[in-house]
């Protein structure tokens, strides 16, 4: 239930922030109509972008999920000594046997 109402927050959030660059862009084409010269923002825009951004940016972060800690000693903690230098990014199945004897064939 929490996740989908961090969703819709995040939806009602990234809205909202679209909402405020709309009203942006109509305060910048209202100030050009009325031959006003532009000065900064009203503060209600101001308020509802950084808001908006607030909203947004928790509810990322909670839909998200669990993050992994940064140290990389709480993840070798887990790990034998065994399995301290075991790579499997690193296995290679494929190797130049082929290629340096012909008739090479593979053990079973």
């Amino acid at each position: 239930m929490a996740k989908l109402f961090n969703k819709l927050l995040l939806i009602a959030g990234f809205a909202s922030l679209a909402h405020a660059a709309f009203s942006a862009a109509h305060h910048r084409t209202y100030l050009r109509l009325t031959e006003q010269e532009w000065t900064s923002l009203p503060l209600d825009i101001i308020l509802q972008t950084v808001i908006s951004l607030v909203i947004v940016i928790y509810n990322i972060i909670e839909v998200v999920g669990n993050f992994k800690e940064i140290r990389a000693t709480v993840d070798m903690q887990q790990k034998t000594w065994d399995t301290l230098g075991n790579f499997p990014s690193f296995y290679s199945f494929n190797h130049r046997g082929r290629a340096l004897n012909p008739g090479y064939t593979p053990p079973e």
